[in-house]
């Protein structure tokens, strides 16, 4: 979709397997999904006691990418950031086109 797009990488929390008692085993699986487009935004710096930034930027993700959970995380340009609410699926409406899910992220440093 993006010709000039970059590989973003979801990071979703699930059950990955049993133990030897059938207990559910938890852990995280990475999907890299390349031609996304990540759109930086403005932060915003809290002084009080200490210096805690917070970032949140919006990923495009690639046309036939399943939007990922609330609860995943995605990993751009080397850095980790939260998911903020549920991304979103645009359809235009003159088009019925559906680019890839729009996802507002977060990420607070300090």
């Amino acid at each position: 979709m993006f010709p000039f797009g970059e590989t973003v990488t979801i990071l979703s929390r699930g059950i990955t397997g049993q133990d030897g008692d059938g207990n559910d085993v938890y852990g995280t699986t990475s999907t890299d999904v390349p031609g996304c487009t990540f759109a930086p935004a403005g932060s915003v710096e809290r002084v009080q006691g200490q210096d805690i930034v917070t970032t949140q930027p919006t990923v495009y993700l690639a046309t036939g990418t399943p939007a990922p959970l609330a609860t995943d995380q995605i990993r751009v340009r080397g850095l980790l950031y939260e998911i903020d609410g549920d991304p979103q699926v645009f359809r235009n409406p003159f088009t019925g086109a559906t680019p890839g899910p729009v996802v507002k992220l977060k990420r607070v440093t300090g």
